[in-house]
This record gives C-alpha cells, structure tokens and sequence, in this order.
C-alpha cells in the first residue's frame, strides 16, 4: 500500500485540477468559445488540406488500378516524355497497327491477352435529344479479359460481333441517363455521326475518375472494326494493351515486346526504338513525388493557420492566469503543489484545443459528405487524419499553454492571494 500510496495521491489531484478546468471552461463560456473557434479552423485547414490530397491521390490509385499493373501498353508516344529524345522523332513514329497486335499475339510466350484500341469523339442523337463530343471506344476482342468493368443492363460484346464489326453498342450510363431519362436504352437505336448503332448493354456507374477519360460513364463503345468506317486511325491515335500472365512481371512482358516490335519493324541494333512501352508503375513512381510536395506544401500552409489557434489559447491561458491569481494563492496556500497548478492549467488548455480540434474535424467530415454527394468525387476522412488531427490539437494545446501554466505554479501564495483579480 505504502508504494501505491503516491500514485494514488497523484490521481487525486489530477481528478481535482480537471474539475477546475472543467469548472472554469464552463464559466466563461465566451472565453471558451473564442479559444475553439482560433483552434477549430486551424484544424480545419490543415486537416481539410491533408483529406482532399489524400482523397485525391486515392481516387488516382483507384483509376489507375484499373488500367491494371499487369497491362503494358504500346503507344507512338511515351508517358512523360524523354527529355534527351527530340519530339520531332517521336513525331515520326508509325502508329501502332493491327499487324502489330498480330504479330504480338503469334510470337508472344508471356502474353494471356491483347486488344487494339481506339479513341475519337462523335456526336450522338437519340430522337429528339443529342450529346455533341461524346468519346467513342472502339475495340478489338480481348478487351474483356484486360480492363474490369460491370454491366449494369444488358452485356458485353460477343467474339462474333468484335471481330465482324457489328453495328452495335454499349454506353455509359451517364450518357443513358441524358439520352433515355430513365428509360431502358438496351434495344433502341442510337446515330453516332450519322450511323445507326443498336444498344446492347449498360456499364455499371463508376462514379467520377480522378484521370478525366478512365471512367465508363460518359464514353460510349462500339467494335473496331466499326470505328473504322468512322475515323481514320492514324489521326487519333490508337494504343495496344497487353495483358501479362500470372507470375510473369511487366518489366519481363515489356522486354520480350521491345524484341518483338523491333524485329518486326526490322530496326538495326543501333536505331531507336519506333514506339513506346508504357506501363502503371511509370505514373505511379511519378505521383509518390507529386503528392509529397503537395502535401508539404499544403500543410506548410496550413500550418499557419494552427499557429494562429495556438497563439489564441495561449493569450486566452494568460488572462486566466491573472483572473484566477487570488483563486492560486489560495490553493497553494491551503498546499497545493506546483505540479498540481501546473497540471490544472495545462489540462485546460489541452481541452480546449481538443474540444476545438473536434469541432474542426466534424465540420470536415459534413464538407466530405457534401462533396461526395454533391459532386460525385470520393472524398473520405480517414482514421489516420482523425489521429493526426486529435494529436496535433493536443500538441498545440500543451504547447500554447505551458508558459501561462509554468508562471501559474509558480506564483508566491501571499502574493497572489492579495492580488486583485
């Protein structure tokens, strides 16, 4: 008992110091909401800053995945570019074609899929509606076993109607939304530039992507065999996807594709490669550096506005101090420990930037209901910036009031007790 004796009496006084906050904190309400509102929107901002880079890096990741981290995608041009190659070479690059696919699919031992694609933008009608600049997916077969993608209504292209070029379609449901206004689309007939294209099938709404045309929404796909009749492949631009199979690396996909393409396109040892071979971890490697300086930068910022909370509490203990001087030299002089005034002070001022801190936090956690609702975005308060949160309110509060709280404790009894308050 004689050892658990100190603890015990350390409770007490902690219990007790609480209480004087607790009872101070609630008689000066104006004082204590002018302490939350300096902390809750330095919270705000700092943490707001952290929510919307971390929501957006997420949505990236998220779209990016998509694209699949086994895919290698053969282009003209290369993701990112290559400051040491002049662009007036890449411009003289041949487009990928179907001879190339071709040539992949019979010579390639690491490959489970291929598919040729192309990208343009049409008008599309409907009877009396009509979406002017609507992309346009055409597509070979094999596009099914590389990207990920549900059906909401109707399905898919068969292998019969890719490779025949059958005038047939499957749309976004975005664009079915504006076209049909909540009618079933699977069955009628759409004109895309003209042409009368069936419906076959409905994606599944994905929501907004952060990469702009990764999401199925707002395209509508058709064979490419189709899309020939509708643009000129060379113009814009079109890409191959292939797929690696299982256990094979795209580092290993894009080595075996690299011999391939330049023994088909009969290049010397010495000449440049003609195309490019792009793949996910290209642009991944990319964001790691881009969302680090965002998010230092942000919180730079944002910091700032925490400084100025931490600066509010800290006057706001200072006044307290001097209010309550006669209220400390009594308890001291009753025998209280400057431990015991020490640890009252600062467990207010930690309260109250906590008390602010969680304000700050509910009022992000509202604002990303509001966006992700309202402009369809995923915008998510995690965990971790919950915790972030919550300990740096209660770093600024220990911070900003350990002066006010050290001058406190330190008060002479006799003194503060004929102090006027």
């Amino acid at each position: 008992m004689k050892i658990l004796k100190p603890f015990i009496i350390l409770i007490k006084l902690v219990r007790e110091s609480m209480q004087f906050s607790y009872q101070s904190i609630i008689a000066n309400k104006l004082r204590t909401f002018l302490s939350l509102l300096g902390i809750t929107i330095g919270i705000f901002a700092i943490i707001s800053v952290f929510t919307m880079v971390d929501s957006l890096e997420q949505n990236i990741r998220n779209s990016l995945q998509t694209l699949g981290n086994n895919v290698v995608y053969v282009q003209k041009w290369p993701w990112g570019g290559n400051e040491e190659y002049p662009w007036w070479k890449y411009m003289n690059r041949p487009q990928p074609t179907l001879n190339d696919m071709q040539e992949i699919r019979t010579r390639s031992n690491l490959m489970e899929a291929s598919c040729f694609n192309v990208s343009f933008s049409k008008q599309i009608k409907y009877q009396g509606n009509n979406i002017p600049d609507v992309t346009i997916y055409g597509v070979s077969d094999g596009y099914d076993n590389i990207r990920s993608f549900d059906i909401q209504s109707g399905r898919f292209f068969n292998l019969f109607e890719l490779r025949a070029g059958r005038p047939l379609a499957v749309i976004g449901s975005e664009i079915a939304s504006q076209l049909f206004q909540g009618a079933d689309p699977v069955g009628k007939t759409i004109s895309i530039g003209g042409k009368k294209v069936s419906i076959i099938g409905v994606f599944a709404r994905e929501g907004k992507s952060a990469i702009g045309d990764d999401s199925s929404d707002d395209l509508v796909m058709i064979p490419l065999d189709l899309a020939k009749t509708m643009v000129d492949f060379k113009r814009v631009g079109p890409w191959i996807m292939v797929k690696a199979k299982d256990k094979v690396s795209p580092e290993d996909l894009m080595d075996e594709l690299r011999g391939i393409l330049r023994s088909f396109h009969r290049l010397k040892p010495l000449d440049d490669d003609d195309f490019a071979l792009n793949q996910i971890s290209l642009l991944k490697d990319s964001l790691e550096s881009i969302f680090g300086s965002i998010n230092f930068a942000g919180g730079f910022i944002a910091f700032f506005s925490i400084i100025v909370g931490g600066f509010g509490i800290a006057n706001i203990m200072f006044v307290s101090v001097k209010e309550r001087t006669s209220q400390i030299g009594i308890q001291k002089a009753l025998g209280a420990k400057r431990y015991f005034i020490l640890i009252q002070f600062l467990y207010e001022a930690m309260l109250l930037a906590i008390l602010g801190g969680i304000i700050g936090l509910a009022l992000i956690f509202v604002g990303t209901l509001i966006v992700t609702y309202g402009l369809d975005f995923p915008v998510t308060l995690t965990l971790g910036n919950i915790i972030r949160g919550l300990v740096i309110s209660a770093i600024i509060g220990v911070v900003s009031g350990f002066i006010p709280a050290w001058i406190a404790s330190k008060l002479n009894p006799v003194e503060a007790i004929n102090t006027k308050g």
